[in-house]
């Protein structure tokens, strides 16, 4: 079989060896440049010569950097979504620092089960770890440039055997550029149909030629992209912020604060802070991100190639949290110490109070919660031939830093005291590697071995002692005015306004508030930690063709952990070619991935809102005092199962691959559902719960309404089917390229869950995604014009709210499926220069709104929901070539 050089993309990175290893390959690709067939190269699993998609023992895709670039955004996770069915994304504007690293998910299965590779090297993970679910920490992908890749290959099969921890859903490898010559500039602009979340977009690429036998290729970025808002003005049974609106009751508790007075602050508020006309905006957040990326490879005399690339990203964002009311259990009454009833809302309370203080937000308040990601890597090494040995010498080293801030806020235990923005801590992930890999072939069979030793850590820095301090307001009756410690003139000030010192009364002494800055309190340095490991890893790996017909390839790796101990995974995949068209193949593996440093350490305090009210809920690491003291267990690894069968065809103008998967995971890592907290000793394990923080020594332990953990929650199967089909037609009116891709996916446990979940996470786990996604493209071009089209498809899903309390029909909604149509057509206006417009769900279409409950607070849509909710977008785009 001939290898093809156009478009080929050849995964020698994917591999884990070194592109020098397949120079003889690239040779022949360079003497068959002039073929018009093409044919798509990838080496998968199989750390030897490389072979085509369709005869692959394992499902893989690959996408050019054609394929990138024909998607209208420059977020390298939007470009997966697009390209990719299984691979989905959801949009989580009120979720701390999900709401700048979004998560994803691979197969079903969420991304820290999906390895990440730089030209065939492991990708450092970001420092966040997604608070809800299964704790996701991965890398972040919207640090890698669209403008620095070349191809991008995804293995959708777990290959743990052969790339270690993380890789029991799939693999995604980004092969960088490495042009000597010539680059691209390109500049998008664009808006959605609402007006709002404009973007612009500048990328570019050069490549230098290092002597006659090197190359340094430089990738830039710049991305600038306004917030969208898609609520509506806060109006609630529970409290309405205007007048005018329908929801308003003039009866209502709250109407005698809504005064014009209130309004104007809260629309200022609104513009000022949200950048909306609503007090708390659903949508995008604000987003500014410049990175670079440089590839570079120096071929010596003896074909010995030294080779290095790297990464430096700085990006920062700020979106909202809930909107908080006056006397919403944050903004209520307390007595200062001079005895004044005192409001951080609407100010001193009694006008005749001998001191008169402001309120700190007269309108009520939406905190606002920024993030500076700062992130980078460096990867170098030696790769080349001796003789029939291949061999790969690297070492790599990433760093990903989130600093946390917040404003227009405070922290309610300091009350009139307290300072209005804060800088919660920082979270730090830093990774180094050093790996060897080599490869022997024995003409027809090749055999690959390699070690590893990695080190990894997770700091959480303190943050300002604001952020974190536990105030006077923590506790009832601070200043003393019951047991008569406080100022004389403040208790006879007080006596005059009705102080009532019996328990649990309304006075305002007996007021208890939360601690810290409100919506993220900072880290205190009882919870400032550095978590550190390190591991070790051994393979080997043998693959060749048994007959004429029978490529079979088998891996074995043992790897050990300083906090996990060791693992021994293999696999053993296989592809039969039944006739020059058809083949089949199939694959039996096992798996294991090692939580995170940042998942066993990782904590925080965030404020939800059920029923539209605030309460503090606390995640504590598995492994420490105060989840321990709550029943969780250290964290153990996850293993899994992976089979996967498929089949190909291969007539020439036409592709297609359908394969089956089947993964089961055991011990699976999941947040389990939140433990209720209260202080009445009459809520049972309520009260229970609130006695075991407070014996941990939790401050602030009063203020805490719920508690949650990771853990080994419950076994899994995930299973399901992917469909890729290509065809190319040539006529007198152009090139048309049709492809189709399609997956159907399933989750269910495989062990009872209701040890660790609640009835709607039960259901939600299981029902809550839709189980069919597709993408659909055509491509035309003819002369000096292209056209593309695309057509996405989400299939039917439910989501649950509150089973265990109601009939289950009244919670449960079901959602239809959805299509969304995207429309780019280019102009060629030189071989260089090309303009380019396009829109991005043309027919502007929107899933269905909330109904059980769950979108309070001015939500319309599911925040959580992988079917987009920001609407139509249109954009132009200029592209120079050089």
């Amino acid at each position: 079989m001939k290898l093809k050089k156009l478009n080929a993309a050849v995964l020698a990175g994917l591999a884990g060896y070194s592109l020098s290893m397949v120079a003889t390959s690239s040779a022949i690709a360079e003497e068959e440049a002039a073929e018009e067939n093409v044919e798509k190269i990838a080496v998968v699993g199989a750390r030897g010569a490389p072979r085509s998609v369709t005869s692959s023992p394992v499902p893989v895709d690959v996408l050019t950097s054609d394929d990138i670039n024909g998607v209208a955004s420059s977020d390298m996770n939007d470009i997966m979504m697009t390209l990719v069915p299984s691979y989905t994304l959801t949009r989580q504007p009120i979720s701390d620092g999900g709401t700048f690293i979004r998560p994803a998910s691979l197969r079903g299965l969420p991304t820290d089960k999906t390895l990440v590779l730089v030209n065939g090297k492991r990708r450092h993970r970001a420092a966040l770890v997604q608070i809800g679910g299964s704790g996701t920490q991965g890398p972040d992908l919207a640090t890698i440039p669209a403008s620095a890749i070349g191809s991008v290959e995804v293995l959708r099969d777990g290959a743990a055997a052969q790339y270690g921890s993380d890789a029991i859903a799939g693999v995604i490898n980004f092969q960088l550029k490495n042009n000597a010559e010539g680059g691209s500039f390109s500049a998008e602009w664009g808006q959605y149909y609402e007006g709002d979340g404009e973007s612009i977009t500048l990328t570019g690429n050069k490549g230098f030629s290092l002597g006659d036998d090197g190359f340094l290729s430089i990738s830039a970025e710049y991305v600038d992209t306004d917030a969208t808002s898609r609520g509506v003005q806060y109006c609630q049974d529970s409290f309405c912020v205007d007048s005018s609106l329908p929801g308003f009751d003039p009866d209502a508790w709250y109407a005698q604060y809504v005064t014009p007075e209130f309004e104007a602050a809260a629309d200022e508020m609104g513009r000022r802070f949200q950048g909306a006309d609503v007090v708390q905006p659903w949508g995008q957040p604000n987003y500014e991100a410049a990175r670079i990326f440089l590839n570079a490879g120096y071929t010596l005399s003896n074909g010995m190639e030294l080779y290095a690339y790297g990464n430096y990203s700085e990006s920062e964002g700020d979106g909202a949290f809930n909107y908080r009311y006056p006397y919403n259990g944050t903004l209520n009454d307390v007595r200062l110490q001079d005895g004044t009833v005192w409001n951080p809302s609407l100010g001193t309370v009694d006008p005749d109070a001998p001191t008169q203080l402001p309120g700190l937000f007269p309108g009520g308040f939406t905190p606002r919660f920024g993030g500076d990601i700062t992130d980078y890597s460096l990867a170098g090494g030696v790769k080349g031939m001796t003789g029939n040995l291949g061999y790969d010498i690297s070492g790599r080293y990433g760093y990903n830093e989130i600093s946390y801030s917040l404003w227009s806020t405070f922290n309610p235990s300091m009350m009139n005291e307290s300072p209005v923005s804060f800088n919660p801590g920082d979270l730090i992930n830093e990774e180094t590697q050093f790996q060897a890999d080599f490869t022997y072939d024995f003409a027809e069979y090749v055999f690959a071995f390699g070690a590893s030793y990695m080190e990894e850590s997770y700091e959480i820095t303190t943050g300002d002692q604001a952020s974190y301090t536990v105030g006077p307001y923590a506790q009832p009756d601070p200043w003393g005015f019951c047991d008569g410690s406080a100022d004389p003139d403040a208790i006879d000030y007080a006596v005059s306004t009705g102080l009532d010192c019996t328990p649990g009364s309304d006075d305002p002494i007996n007021t208890v508030v939360g601690v810290g800055s409100n919506g993220f309190p900072g880290y205190s340095p009882d919870f400032a930690d550095t978590y550190e490991r390190d591991s070790y890893a051994v393979y080997a790996d043998i693959s060749g063709d048994i007959t004429d017909q029978l490529f079979a390839q088998a891996a074995i790796r043992y790897e050990d952990y300083s906090d996990f101990g060791s693992e021994l995974v293999y696999k053993v995949a296989g592809f039969y070619q039944v006739t020059d068209a058809i083949g089949f193949r199939a694959s039996y593996g096992t798996g294991f991935r090692a939580p995170t440093p940042g998942q066993q350490g990782t904590t925080n305090v965030s404020t939800r809102f059920p029923d539209s009210v605030p309460v503090a809920v606390g995640l504590f690491p598995a492994g420490g005092p105060i989840a321990a003291a709550l029943g969780a267990s250290p964290l153990d690894p996850e293993t899994s199962t992976n089979f996967t069968l498929g089949m190909t065809a291969d007539y020439g103008d036409f592709t297609l691959t359908v394969d089956y998967y089947h993964i089961k995971i055991e011990d699976r890592l999941n947040a389990i559902s939140t433990l209720l907290v209260s202080t009445d000793p009459a809520s049972g394990a309520q009260y229970d719960n609130y006695v075991a923080l407070r014996d941990a020594g939790v401050d602030g332990a009063e203020s805490i309404g719920g508690v949650f953990y990771f853990q080994n929650a419950f076994d899994t199967i995930t299973e399901g089917v992917d469909v890729v089909a290509t065809y190319n037609m040539e006529s007198e009116l152009g090139n048309t390229t049709f492809t189709a891709s399609f997956n159907y996916g399933t989750n269910e446990f495989d062990s009872d869950p209701s040890i660790y979940f609640n009835q709607e996470s039960i259901y939600d786990f299981e029902e809550g995604t839709p189980e069919t996604r597709g993408v659909f493209s055509v491509k035309h071009a003819m002369d000096d014009f292209s056209v593309t089209a695309r057509l996405s498809y989400y299939g039917e899903y439910s989501q649950s709210n509150d089973l265990s309390s109601t009939p289950e029909l009244d919670y449960i909604q079901d959602f239809d499926s959805e299509f969304m149509f995207d429309l780019e057509g280019s102009y060629y206006i030189t071989e260089s220069i090309t303009l380019s417009a396009g829109v991005r769900n043309l027919f502007d279409n929107y899933p269905e709104p909330g109904t059980i409950g769950e979108t309070t607070n001015g939500r319309i849509y599911r925040s959580d929901s992988i079917v987009d909710w920001q609407g139509g977008y249109y954009y132009a785009k200029f592209n120079y070539t050089f």
